[in-house]
């Protein structure tokens, strides 16, 4: 038998049985946190809380078919959702680890036995010490978006290494384009699955770079961080803050329908790519061409959002923000009702508040957007870079105290 086909079947297997002791130990009902609303939001296409999870709950939808009706089966169904996610994460994981141990024994498929048992073994170890680890299993029976999160880490990383052994071939950077349509697609999971981009961006370095020295290390992890908050705030949030803009202008200054500038936008920027494909193709400009490729299928994963946008309108009983015009959109998008927590500076638990930032935010109205003032931060007496004790909360301020 050979080395690939074996490590297609161990993978499988490995997946198969952790499948099984998931569906075996899941939870026959609603597990407890966000897992009653993700259900009820799956079931009826609702709009979950911000930041939304439109693909998990399309995907969690078919699940709840499996119900066949009745209801009292539905909740049931969706944590077998995340049994099956969760199993196929440990296949992923098993050929993850069996291409880390093959290059790191560096032989070819024709090893011998002794080679065969260190590799497979390590990634039958690795895998189901993993399957049964307290917090993946825990998260692989109940339908919460952890499981599905996980199976789109470990597709992404799996991705990598594929593309790692066949870098030098031709066509292979459509490894990099696939791990993109995955990293779009998982935005409508959950962002942890972003936080592999700075790893990506180092097996690229470390693949691709003619010389590695500790400059282009560091280079490479400072792109990766880049690439990531590129995505994180450039794609997610930025780009539909630009089409916001534009519709306030078509809405209010040009009196047009709500919605027609977010159309031009979407026009324009669909435009600009393709005439950027053409361009970087014609000129023979690869490293253009491949970006644009990638960017291109990060927005294809990300229209899974549509789905709030289609659901908003249509007001259903639950209607986070109700993200019907891109304004509510855009705050659903950038978690405003939330509460800011400081990350690299700000106030000590014990600081007074001395004044309030404000901004401008519009809400949709009959025939156009209106203008209203919205607290964006406050201003404190005393600050201080990286707080940790920074609640306002009397119970949290006691037990500072104490």
């Amino acid at each position: 038998m050979t080395y690939n086909r074996l490590n297609s079947l161990l993978g499988f297997a490995c997946g198969l049985i952790a499948t099984c002791v998931y569906i075996a130990t899941v939870e026959k009902t609603v597990s407890w946190w966000d897992c009653g609303e993700f259900i009820a939001c799956a079931y009826k296409l609702e709009v979950a809380h911000q930041p939304g999870a439109p693909l998990f709950l399309l995907i969690q939808n078919i699940f709840s078919n499996l119900a066949l009706g009745n209801k009292g089966q539905i909740a049931y169904w969706m944590n077998i959702g995340s049994a099956v996610c969760s199993g196929i994460t440990v296949t992923f994981l098993f050929w993850t680890i069996t291409a880390i141990a093959k290059k790191l024994l560096n032989k070819d498929k024709q090893a011998s036995l002794s080679t065969y048992l260190q590799i497979f073994g390590a990634g039958v170890v690795g895998a189901m010490a993993f399957s049964f680890s307290d917090s993946f299993w825990y998260s692989a029976v109940e339908s919460e978006v952890y499981a599905m999160s996980s199976l789109c880490t470990a597709v992404v990383f799996w991705a990598i290494l594929k593309w790692e052994v066949r870098a030098d071939e031709d066509g292979s950077d459509r490894w990099l384009v696939f791990i993109a349509f995955v990293m779009g697609l998982s935005i409508g999971v959950h962002l942890l699955n972003l936080l592999a981009i700075p790893a990506i961006a180092m097996v690229v370095y470390f693949r691709r770079a003619r010389q590695v020295n500790a400059k282009g290390t560091i280079k490479a992890f400072l792109v990766g961080v880049l690439i990531l908050g590129a995505v994180l705030w450039g794609i997610i949030q930025w780009l539909v803050g630009l089409a916001a803009k534009v519709d306030l202008v078509f809405v209010n200054s040009l009196g047009m329908g709500f919605g027609t500038g977010i159309f031009f936008s979407c026009l324009l920027l669909g435009g600009l790519i393709i005439y950027g494909l053409y361009y970087s193709y014609k000129k023979q400009k690869y490293t253009l061409n491949t970006a644009l490729l990638v960017l291109c299928f990060v927005l294809f994963g990300y229209s899974s959002y549509t789905m709030v946008m289609i659901r908003g309108k249509a007001n259903p009983s639950l209607n986070n923000n109700a993200p019907d015009n891109v304004f509510s959109f855009l705050g659903y998008l950038s978690r405003e009702q939330y509460i800011r927590e400081p990350l690299l500076k700000g106030p000590y638990y014990d600081s007074q508040v001395v004044g309030v930032d404000s901004k401008t935010s519009y809400r949709k109205d009959k025939s156009e957007y209106v203008p209203f003032t919205q607290v964006d931060k406050y201003q404190f007496d005393k600050e201080t870079f990286f707080p940790r004790i920074y609640s306002q909360d009397g119970s949290h301020q006691a037990y500072y105290r104490s």
